[in-house]
């Protein structure tokens, strides 16, 4: 946040030096809504941050909506939801999931360590939420705050059943406590109807097209 609001500080500053009229896209998270209610959550629900990370989100996001209503600087903030793709580390749920996956086959073996897989999760690619922040900074309306999600929301459980399926193995998930995260949202879908109509944007990819990339980078 202190970063964020540092940046911020110095793009007003640089604006008003060159009489520019900059545009600043803050990526946030939905992380930022905390476990609510098991719905879709839309940009006026009220931000209940359950992790260090997702309350310095908070905190950035203030900081430049505030230069916007302070100073007039042109100010989006995004709220991407879950996002993965070929390139994300095994530091991830789903590359993970992959890794053990796969080393199970290797193995022959059937159990599969994991954390919890309760959580419900909405999924979408990262090259559609790359597609996203573009639309954004050529179509949102500054001062705003949109959601990038799909809208729909999946258990990690059923997430760990499809890789594994394509990966071509039948494992068993077993649960192991160091693996389990204290601060995890239980449900976290957005509602994107905001984004779709401000830009025109919608999802290309498929979640079975991002479940397939995830595992065709492993691999590679």
């Amino acid at each position: 946040a202190t970063g964020t609001a540092r940046l911020i500080d110095a793009t007003v500053r640089l604006r008003d030096a060159r009489n520019a009229d900059p545009l600043v896209l803050v990526v946030s998270t939905g992380e930022v809504y905390g476990t609510g209610p098991r719905v879709p959550r839309v940009e006026t629900d009220a931000l209940r941050p359950q992790s260090p990370y997702a309350a310095s989100k908070v905190a950035a996001e203030f900081a430049a909506l505030e230069a916007w209503w302070r100073t007039g600087l042109r100010v989006i903030v995004a709220r991407p939801f879950p996002h993965t793709g070929r390139g994300q580390t095994p530091v991830y749920v789903l590359p993970a999931f992959v890794a053990r996956l796969r080393q199970a086959r290797a193995n022959g073996t059937t159990e599969v360590e994991t954390g919890s897989l309760a959580p419900v999760r909405d999924l979408l690619d990262v090259r559609d939420v790359v597609r996203a922040y573009l639309a954004l900074l050529t179509r949102g309306e500054p001062g705003q705050i949109y959601n990038v999600a799909r809208g729909e929301g999946w258990s990690l459980a059923e997430l760990f059943a499809r890789l594994a399926a394509l990966v071509g193995v039948a494992a068993i998930p077993r649960t192991d406590p160091a693996l389990v995260r204290s601060a995890d949202v239980a449900h976290l879908v957005g509602d994107s109807t905001k984004i779709r109509r401000a830009t025109g944007w919608s999802p290309d990819f498929t979640l079975d097209d991002t479940l397939r990339e995830l595992v065709d980078a492993q691999t590679d």
